[in-house]
């Protein structure tokens, strides 16, 4: 009976309630266990990733690294057992595509091709002189021989291509892509040979081959982070020209001048690239779309303060710039106004428009320029 009784009081005993301290000390303690096991999981990289903002770039959220050595090192270990992981894309602590150091191009003929693509990418006007009818380097629009992220990386442009372009209406190969940088950017219409490189030519397998190299690693076909220019929202008051005059005068004028004419040196050449005139891009050219360099312009300037320009700054000063007469659009066959509503009808553009009192579109050469300027003299 006794036994009986014990066993009834133990089953009907009701459990004790754990007091509110113990539950905190019971939290805190199993909030430091959480914590340093996040802790040595962040710092495995195993959690790591990126995400990119127009208005600060990319942050990273943790601080894995995948380096190319450790490419390599997968890569190898694959080819000998097919049953481990392939490589993964090297990306650097920034988030971005880690595109090879210039001192890894190889001692070989193909390393010979690398550089010779590099040294055009640098210094088109001395490389390809025949072709280029303007003072202005593939390095100009593409920064760090083409390698940084959000403008327009060569990176991000050879794994995409062929594809099919709104510009040309038609599936567009990277040669014919360069082609169109020769004939816009570069106003091969204005070279002694009046004309970019022919198809085929060694100009473009060393550029492309500069780029395969310069890729490798990267995913075919996907749209990386940093690859071309960033998009940026037109501001709610558009764009205007007194605005970004301003705006040029404070944070461009110290390198490209007050003129737009940019800066050179008697060694080194062009120092900084002409904005406008018969020096700089043409009308056909991508950069002369004012929502186009407001992106450039937005991710990297003024050089070496990227993302500093709010967005109506970067819209105001692009259209500053783009306001201005600069080579004619070499598609233009009738008259400007056929041109403007065949090749420019919905881009953000005053070409065919009125500025200042003018219509702008025309074109400027060089001899159109000095002659301006003997008459301004006189």
């Amino acid at each position: 009976m006794k036994d009986n009784k014990s066993s009834d009081k133990f089953e009907t005993a009701k459990p004790q309630r754990m007091s509110g301290a113990r539950r905190l000390a019971w939290a805190a303690g199993l909030g430091i266990v959480l914590f340093g096991v996040g802790y040595a999981i962040d710092s495995s990289g195993l959690l790591s990733f990126s995400f990119t903002s127009q208005k600060t770039g990319t942050t990273q959220i943790g601080n894995a690294v995948y380096t190319r050595e450790a490419m390599e090192s997968d890569r190898g270990t694959h080819s000998k057992d097919r049953t481990t992981p392939t490589a993964s894309t090297p990306v650097g602590s920034d988030g971005y595509y880690l595109p090879p150091s210039e001192k890894s191009i190889p001692e070989t003929p193909y390393g010979d091709a690398v550089r010779r693509g590099r040294a055009i990418f640098l210094e088109t006007p001395s490389q390809v002189s025949d072709h280029v009818g303007n003072t202005l380097s593939c390095v100009n629009c593409h920064l760090d021989a083409g390698r940084r992220e959000n403008s327009a990386p060569m990176w991000g442009a050879y794994v995409r291509y062929p594809a099919y372009r709104g510009k040309t209406k038609s599936i567009s190969t990277l040669e014919d892509r360069i082609t169109g940088c020769f004939t816009y950017s570069m106003n091969a219409q204005a070279s002694p040979s009046g004309k970019p490189p022919a198809a085929g030519s060694d100009v473009y397998r060393d550029l492309m081959t500069y780029f395969y190299w310069m890729s490798d690693g990267a995913p075919t076909g996907e749209k990386m982070p940093g690859a071309g220019y960033p998009k940026v929202k037109k501001p709610e008051q558009g764009y205007d020209l007194i605005r970004g005059g301003k705006v040029y005068a404070q944070n461009c004028a110290l390198c490209h001048s007050a003129d737009g004419q940019g800066q050179r040196d008697s060694e080194s050449g062009v120092v900084f690239p002409p904005l406008w005139g018969p020096d700089s891009y043409n009308w056909g050219a991508g950069m002369a779309r004012i929502d186009t360099a407001a992106g450039f312009i937005k991710a990297n300037m003024p050089l070496g303060k990227p993302f500093s320009l709010t967005d109506q700054e970067a819209w105001d000063v692009a259209a500053y710039l783009n306001s201005h007469e600069r080579p004619k659009d070499p598609r233009q066959t009738g008259t400007l106004e056929e041109a403007r509503l065949k090749f420019h009808k919905d881009e953000e553009s005053y070409y065919g428009k009125e500025v200042s009192g003018k219509i702008v579109g025309g074109g400027v050469s060089h001899e159109q320029s000095l002659a301006r300027a003997v008459e301004r003299s006189d």
